[in-house]
């Protein structure tokens, strides 16, 4: 596939969801999507935020395009799972395109409601289990022609961190923030290229596709100075002050994962030097995001940790 600036092909008659659309890339992604007259379900933590957010996509619609607010917190399970059926009455169980696009990065070392470590709970274990509630919905929307679509935002981050399965939550080792948020992107792209395996394996015809945005001037990493103002987190914010590209060209893999011509297990990103920037094309991912043997135990474990039985 040869590198590319996505042109969003007509999406009158598809429902998409986004998750974590307060802000950055999500709202970004949610806005071109509704303008080209998709039906945006935009997921948020906070009703307040959340609602200001779906008013301003509302704003630019000129068209059949429509956006809509659905509550989701990614690190309470109980919540994925509400979220998850309200989507599936909304939407009449057709979903054409999920994009797990939230995530959370840096920090202290928190849990989640059910007692994951904050990352690879935010990042990871939240988004598959949605992912695989919302499978029926994404298994009836898809046409032979236009087969429904799973993207998952990774990260060059996903280079920065091994992921060490019997300590997923740093229980024993000494917690280091940049090193569970590249665990968490590396599980990211494990997880797609797992799904992609076995969607494959089943005759299902949902692709699942990974997605990075480069160096993008979101809010990811303002908010992670925000919440541990670390060297080392430092260290992460200035270049990405320096060196980013603007939302509009970050969104740009997701837009192509989302709604361009690709394949089930593709993995895109920015095609400029070291993938910071540039137009969207294929992306690199490192050996162990290659190993399909560590995405098999992360997929078992994923299902053991969150109770919820795998789809496919």
């Amino acid at each position: 596939m040869a590198p590319t600036s996505q042109a969003v092909p007509d999406l009158a008659d598809r429902t998409v969801v986004v998750t974590g659309t307060t802000s950055g890339l999500g709202r970004a992604l949610a806005a071109v999507l509704a303008r080209a007259g998709a039906r945006v379900l935009m997921t948020a933590r906070d009703a307040e935020r959340g609602a200001a957010a779906v008013e301003q996509v509302r704003a630019g619609i000129d068209g059949p395009g429509s956006a809509e607010l659905v509550l989701l917190d990614l690190a309470d399970l109980a919540s994925v799972h509400t979220a998850a059926t309200d989507i599936r009455e909304r939407t009449g169980d057709r979903v054409d395109v999920l994009v797990n696009n939230a995530a959370v990065s840096l920090g202290p070392h928190e849990r989640t409601r059910d007692g994951f470590e904050l990352q690879i709970g935010t990042n990871h274990l939240g988004p598959a289990a949605l992912t695989w509630l919302l499978m029926p919905a994404l298994r009836t929307a898809g046409l032979p022609e236009r087969p429904a679509r799973v993207v998952t935002t990774s990260s060059l981050g996903h280079r920065t961190g091994g992921l060490d399965l019997t300590d997923l939550h740093w229980e024993r080792r000494r917690y280091s923030p940049t090193r569970a948020y590249g665990a968490s992107k590396l599980a990211n792209l494990l997880f797609a290229a797992e799904l992609d395996r076995r969607l494959r394996g089943t005759g299902d015809s949902v692709l699942s596709i990974a997605a990075h945005p480069g160096l993008t001037a979101s809010e990811l990493l303002n908010n992670a100075l925000a919440r541990s103002n670390t060297r080392g987190a430092r260290m992460l914010v200035l270049p990405d002050r320096y060196l980013s590209q603007p939302v509009a060209a970050g969104i740009q893999p997701q837009l192509l994962a989302a709604t361009g011509p690709v394949r089930g297990g593709d993995y895109l990103g920015p095609t400029g030097p070291f993938e910071i920037r540039g137009p969207a094309g294929p992306a690199r991912r490192t050996a162990t995001a290659r190993n399909p043997e560590l995405a098999r135990e992360l997929w078992q474990l994923t299902a053991f940790v969150t109770g919820i039985t795998p789809d496919p």
